[in-house]
């Protein structure tokens, strides 16, 4: 069996993270008919794996058997050398219920004042998975690295974004214009495997 996502097929978005949705419609620039899980009130599955294409897999098979539709699903997260990988699969978790990355980048500052951490390197990962309702899906994952930023800067992007500075680059990914952004990020990396591997 072949796997294609035909261009203008309605496809469903995993997420109830309006900054992930909006993100994600971006990358796949208009070339498919989206639906966000939130809007179709589906109920978010609890992330049981241990990894992101774990994860993303886990909610893309959730969405499409609930929806009956093709579903796109990203996790994602923060990773810091210092902290051995932490947050990473956990980056949502350590905000909290209410979702408060403030309070979860202040986390990060906290943990790496305890380590009187002197290495400040960290990356992005995303897996991206796509499912069918039928069963079968393809995930790919991508990558971006850079340094921790201190105090948060830029009110773009979400999550993590006010203190991840890619390397190479004098803003961190909450200052930088969302098209900039678009071109270099994890989910850009991990969607130009997507785009090779299906469209």
């Amino acid at each position: 069996m072949v796997l294609k996502l035909e261009s203008g097929a309605r496809l469903v978005v995993a997420t109830h993270n309006p900054g992930k949705a909006r993100e994600l419609a971006e990358i796949l620039d208009g070339r498919f008919q989206l639906v966000t899980a939130g809007e179709l009130k589906l109920v978010e599955p609890e992330e049981t794996e241990t990894t992101f294409v774990g994860n993303a897999l886990l909610k893309a098979r959730a969405a499409a058997a609930s929806s009956g539709l093709i579903a796109i699903a990203d996790d994602s997260g923060l990773s810091v050398t210092a902290l051995g990988g932490d947050p990473g699969v956990y980056s949502a978790r350590w905000a909290g219920a209410d979702k408060d990355f403030a309070r979860a980048m202040q986390r990060v500052a906290n943990r790496l004042g305890e380590e009187d951490a002197l290495d400040f390197s960290a990356w992005f990962t995303c897996a991206l998975a796509v499912a069918w309702p039928d069963g079968p899906a393809v995930v790919v994952e991508g990558r971006v690295d850079g340094t921790l930023a201190f105090p948060p800067r830029g009110t773009r992007g979400f999550g993590y974004d006010p203190i991840f500075q890619p390397y190479g680059h004098a803003e961190t990914f909450g200052e930088m214009d969302p098209v900039q952004k678009d071109a270099i990020s994890h989910r850009a990396r991990a969607f130009a495997k997507l785009k090779a591997a299906l469209l």
